[in-house]
């Protein structure tokens, strides 16, 4: 469509556009507040704006300036106070008053704290500002014409349509009106987004900034949990790039459109007519997804497919995108990160909560239509925002539901969300739930949400593995599905929200019923359960925590009709009668502040796979040994009376013992029946054993080393053999932990190469010369180091180069590795099995548990037939990013390298 026609007035043919508006203002009073408003608002809904002083600043010339100027459809002229001050101004306005006159161009003008009869008639100050520059820059005949073009074009200026500020209640409301005044002129459509788009320009630029970068097609992915702006997001993203696109499409909502008759189809035909401009036949899914390749593969294309949940729809619209022709870019939003495994995604954005400063003011716009809270409410609205949890949907829903309402019912408003979550937010959330593949995956979630948030991820799949739950690819699944997430230290932690939709399904199967309820956490319906003796066979999970000085004590045989109870978390709480009452069913047994002093002989505990007794009163935790098979985890930490260690005869498949803040165990040495244990338990992965003091520990750590040598070898046995070794038999070992798998196989190329190259025994192993990594090295079989402050840590690795003869691996003979660390006063222990098979939550242990200036001391010992030379310590961090304490990743490093049989000569 043209402005000029056969018929039309404009003398002159329209010049090619490069913007879409041009914003005329007088920078000193407008640009840092209102004036920046308006450009922000314009961009994020995908209109291209130019605005003078900031392109002046990147070295435009004036008739580049002018050109700019003539390329725009629409000129904004934002007047104000001090406008007619400047000169540059009055120019660029005579010449958007030509573009007028000769293009048709569009002219809105903005009078901001100004009368536009000022500006119409030059009267006031307006006025006087205007002759004293005309009379500074001119004079004689000049002065008259320069002063005489200048009224002329301001006079018209004025008679176009424009915008008073006195007409609005605030800026916003103004800002808001010249936005949909501009899209109403302009000539394409754009993609209608929220009314508020408070924190969107963030999430957007991340995704332009990537798209910018991209020399060929790419392919990104929006990822994230409902009600977290994806389709919000994306379509601000398409807004702002589809003008260079002349093929693209936007098809929205897939996932309910599938659930219609012939969705994927119809989509077909949707996603061919926006980009062919016709419509095209398709009778069956397979033949769309061939007509799409062919006709859209030589083609520049935008394409955004959003909340996309299933592979098949994927593959019905665009195949395995492996046809997209270059430069074209691919958008897809989805719940389920697992979506994108497969398609060479080039990169995932991940949606980010909002923060509490912009949840407030998204708040504030929907519930008062100000950027912030009324005076009276300014307490309710932070209590709302922490309530969101930083989620739009639920501060959207939120904030229109409390709009002109009195601080009496903003309080009673908040008071019924603690029991009855909002029914929108609730139904937008559970999508995800339904969508789960099955009922373990279901249950899983629900006992994460109502017992393990904030537990160490290894230690919840082990007693949900126990439950034959498989939650060693259920729980992948929740994070791909933004149900759970994994937090610092290998925590798993949930959204509120989420976890409050998880409880609310739990709530809905018997609301007036507790106890015909799966799970029970509540504390007030646990103790009319518990008092009434109203449980039943559906409870599978209790929890119940008081205080530390409480004295609430119930009856045993209250757990009589819970036969199903496989997860029993009590805190501070007493039991009294026959332990023989609890379920046999029992998987999980976690009693901190457990009141007895040893655990009675009749507690049924054969199937249970993790007993949690921190800060208990044990004196002794049996006083027989006990047979229990199934038990892989046991914690006794803080149990400040315990004085002996159990009897782990028959406790053959405990594979964790932690032994922390045992004050009793250190005076009557009990720690010393620790290295004995390590050898008799064949499968015991790990032992963590936490000190009062350092001499403790020392001697803790001597206990250890010498039974580890006193069972395994000599020292003569050492000094004979060392003698007779090679001096071909030099090798190294690598152990990996962490994220940064290519900075890993830099770190192993290297010392391969090193041993390969190099003559001394020494010299191979790669030192700081890499921005990558930190390196300390120690002699023989220990190295000392101490965290670093300065730098986010991602990984280690272990370097451990030896003397053997070429018929030993170190895999096979290996015993332990030693992780002492002097700041905390503990010693962690990982046996051959645990280093061997690279489980990831164990190394991730690692990292968990170390922090900056932490010193910290590494021991590997070898069994016959190893001479250790050297032990190196590789500390790798990210480039770019800012300080902070050192993190575990979520992606561990799972692989090892032995390079044997060098010639040290």
């Amino acid at each position: 469509m043209e402005f000029a026609s056969s018929s039309s007035p404009f003398s002159k043919s329209k010049p090619q556009f490069m913007y879409d508006v041009f914003i005329n203002f007088r920078g000193e009073d407008t640009r840092k507040k209102f004036v920046c408003h308006i450009y922000k608002a314009l961009s994020n809904a995908g209109i291209n704006t130019f605005i003078d002083e900031e392109n002046i600043q990147k070295g435009m010339t004036l008739d580049e300036l002018m050109t700019a100027i003539e390329g725009s459809q629409i000129a904004i002229v934002v007047f104000s106070k001090t406008y007619t001050e400047s000169t540059w101004c009055l120019r660029e306005l005579q010449k958007i008053i030509e573009c007028h006159e000769n293009y048709g161009q569009r002219v809105v003008p903005v009078f901001y704290h100004i009368d536009p009869s000022h500006i119409r008639h030059q009267e006031g100050d307006f006025g006087s500002a205007l002759n004293a520059v005309a009379e500074r820059r001119h004079s004689g005949e000049d002065l008259k014409s320069a002063l005489s073009n200048w009224k002329r074009v301001l006079k018209k200026a004025t008679d176009f349509s424009g915008w008073n500020e006195r007409d609005f209640r605030n800026d916003a409301e103004l800002v808001k009106e010249i936005v949909n005044d501009v899209l109403t002129k302009l000539e394409y459509e754009v993609l209608p987004i929220t009314r508020f788009p408070v924190g969107l320009e963030s999430q957007v630029q991340e995704v332009i900034r990537f798209i910018e970068t991209t020399t060929y097609s790419c392919i990104i992915g929006i990822w994230g949990m409902g009600g977290s702006g994806k389709t919000t997001t994306a379509k601000a993203i398409y807004n702002q790039i589809h003008r260079s696109f002349m093929d693209k499409s936007f098809i929205e909502d897939i996932r309910e459109a599938c659930k219609r008759d012939r969705g994927q189809i119809r989509l077909q035909k949707q996603l061919l007519s926006d980009v062919l401009k016709t419509k095209v036949e398709i009778h069956s899914i397979g033949r769309g997804t061939t007509v799409i390749e062919n006709r859209l593969s030589k083609k520049r294309l935008l394409i955004v497919l959003d909340d996309v949940n299933k592979s098949g729809q994927l593959k019905a619209l665009c195949g395995n995108l492996q046809w997209i022709g270059e430069g074209s870019v691919i958008i897809i939003t989805t719940r389920d990160k697992h979506l994108f495994t497969g398609l060479k995604v080039d990169y995932v954005h991940e949606m980010k909560e909002m923060h509490a400063n912009e949840s407030l003011e998204l708040l504030s716009w929907h519930a008062f239509r100000e950027a912030k809270p009324k005076e009276d409410f300014n307490e309710l609205a932070r209590n709302v925002v922490a309530y969101c949890g930083g989620l739009p949907l639920a501060l959207e829903d939120l904030g229109l539901y409390l709009t002109n309402r009195t601080t009496n019912e903003w309080r009673s408003a908040l008071s019924k969300l603690e029991t009855t979550p909002n029914p929108h937010v609730q139904e937008i959330l559970k999508i995800s739930f339904d969508g789960l593949n099955d009922e373990k995956e279901k249950d899983i979630f629900l006992d994460v949400c109502c017992f393990f948030i904030g537990k160490d991820i290894a230690y919840v799949t082990e007693i949900l593995n126990g439950c034959g739950l498989h939650s060693d690819c259920g729980i992948p699944v929740l994070i791909d599905r933004s149900l759970i997430k994994v937090e610092k230290n290998n925590k798993l932690g949930m959204h509120n929200l989420v976890q409050e939709m998880g409880r609310e399904i739990i709530r809905q199967s018997s609301r007036k019923k507790p106890g015909k309820r799966s799970r029970l956490w509540f504390n007030v319906e646990v103790v009319d359960v518990l008092t009434k003796n109203t449980g039943t066979e559906v409870v599978e999970g209790l929890a119940l925590k008081f205080h530390v000085n409480s004295r609430n004590c119930f009856k045993t045989c209250a757990f009589e009709k819970m036969q199903r109870l496989r997860l029993l978390q009590l805190e501070n709480i007493q039991l009294a009668g026959d332990y023989g009452y609890l379920s046999k069913e029992l998987r999980w047994m976690c009693w901190q502040g457990f009141p007895s002093k040893y655990i009675p002989k009749n507690f049924n505990m054969e199937n249970v796979i993790a007993i949690d007794l921190k800060r208990s009163n044990l004196r002794l935790v049996w006083k027989e040994p006990q047979d229990l098979a199934s038990l892989k985890i046991l914690n006794l930490s803080h149990s400040k009376y315990l004085t002996e260690t159990p009897d782990f005869s028959k406790l053959r498949n405990l594979e964790k013992l932690i032994l922390k803040d045992c004050p009793r165990l250190c005076k009557n040495n009990a720690f010393g029946d620790v290295a004995p244990m390590l050898g008799g338990l064949g499968i015991l992965r790990s032992v963590l054993v936490q000190c009062d003091t350092e001499l403790q520990l020392l001697k803790l750590v001597r206990t250890i080393v010498d039974y580890i040598y006193d069972v395994y070898f000599t020292d003569l046995e050492i000094t004979s053999y060392a003698s007779r070794i090679s001096k071909h038999s030099l090798s190294s070992w690598l152990i990996g932990i962490g994220s940064y798998q290519e900075v890993f196989q830099i770190l192993s190329k290297s010392i391969h190469e090193g041993l390969a190259i190099n003559d001394s025994c020494d010299a191979f192993l790669p030192g700081d010369n890499d921005p990558h990594w930190l390196v300390r090295m120690g002699e023989g079989n220990s190295v000392y180091f101490t965290v670093p402050e300065n730098c986010r840590m991602k990984g280690m690795a272990l370097c451990v180069v030896y003397l053997t003869n070429p018929k030993n691996t170190a895999a096979e003979c290996l015993i332990y590795v030693l992780m002492v660390n002097y700041t905390k006063c503990s010693i962690k222990i990982y046996k051959q099995d645990t280093v061997i098979s690279f489980n990831d939550v164990d190394w991730q242990g690692i990292i968990s548990h170390l922090e900056p200036g932490d010193k910290v001391k590494i021991f590997v010992t070898f069994g016959h037939g190893f001479v250790v030379k050297k032990t190196a310590v590789y500390l790798i961090r990210t480039l770019g990013e800012p300080s902070g304490p050192l993190t575990s990743s979520k992606r561990t490093l799972k692989c090892w390298s032995h390079y044997p049989h060098h010639s040290c000569s």
